[in-house]
């Protein structure tokens, strides 16, 4: 079995169509069914189910593609590392980012890692909650800042910073005449909210807030990304939830940030690693996040536009 079979097999799996997948590799439709079937001879067993209306992975199918991810990441973090070392890198820090992190607590993290270490390359990725949580149990990622502590088995997460939670609300809004808006008057109107499958970590915190309240909610929309959120809000859409911090980030001028009234709900971002004691190198890194612990994002630091 070659890598050339592993990456036809992902484009196949993930378009389950396979025209699709070889205008995806750039190769033409014949060649890329021969090298599935090749692929299923040498495993001996059927990866795909084909009927004429459909293509669909078998379990053996769903299986192997879960291994062949792993192993083509394996492969291009190990083009990574020999091309970090022929830069004159000695050393690599591989940071898993979900939920949307604050850009100015990231910028500082890192420019701190430059001036002390400059020797050190810190390599990050974007991921889901969950496919952060599989990445560091698989040894993919070194470590990872999220807003979920339900990591399982063999993990640990520490809480390093903390943001309040407040509710976006699209200029020249009723509730703009209140200072802190009540939570049980922003679920009458309909909400924005991300999608869990995308912010697995800030949902489950935003639940525990909104779980509070006995009205059922009205959702307008759910959205991967806070940029479309505040977009929508924007629009009039509906209310949206973010922190503090990212909100003053975008400065939309037609959104307004409020925090809630008798709901001093803070958001958490966690420092997820492996168990044990880390390398020296991760040591240092782990320090350099830790001081922000006792940093919070208070309402003295907001924008002219959240107080206005």
């Amino acid at each position: 079995m070659e890598l050339r079979h592993l990456r036809c097999f992902i484009a196949v799996a993930e378009e389950l169509h396979f025209a699709r997948a070889a205008a995806r590799l750039h190769i033409e439709q014949s060649p890329l069914s021969r090298i599935i079937k090749e692929l299923e001879y040498r495993l001996g067993v059927q990866l795909f189910e084909r009927t004429t209306r459909r293509t669909r992975l078998t379990w053996a199918g769903k299986v192997l593609l879960e291994e062949a991810r792993r192993v083509l990441a394996v492969v291009d973090q190990a083009k990574a590392s020999v091309k970090s070392a022929a830069a004159g890198y000695r050393g690599r820090i591989r940071v898993a980012l979900s939920d949307g992190i604050p850009q100015a607590r990231l910028a500082a993290l890192l420019a701190l890692c430059r001036e002390e270490e400059p020797e050190v390359e810190i390599c990050l990725s974007e991921v889901t909650f969950s496919e952060q949580v599989r990445g560091l149990n698989d040894d993919l990622f070194d470590i990872g800042l999220a807003q979920s502590e339900e990591v399982g088995e063999g993990l640990v997460a520490e809480p390093v910073w903390f943001d309040p939670l407040v509710v976006a609300v699209p200029a020249r809004h009723t509730l703009l005449t209140y200072r802190r808006v009540p939570l049980d008057e922003v679920v009458r109107y309909p909400l924005v909210l991300c999608d869990p499958q995308v912010c697995e970590g800030f949902w489950q915190q935003l639940q525990r807030v909104l779980g509070t309240v006995d009205t059922r909610l009205t959702i307008a929309d759910r959205v991967p990304t806070l940029d479309l959120m505040m977009a929508l809000v924007a629009a009039g859409y509906g209310l949206g939830f973010s922190s503090l911090a990212r909100i003053n980030e975008l400065n939309n001028p037609d959104v307004v940030a409020r925090q809630l009234d008798g709901c001093a709900s803070m958001l958490t971002t966690y420092l997820v690693r492996r168990e044990g004691d880390p390398a020296e190198q991760l040591a240092r890194f782990i320090g350099r996040v830790s001081p922000a612990e006792t940093q919070v994002l208070l309402p003295d630091h907001t924008s002219q536009k959240e107080i206005a």
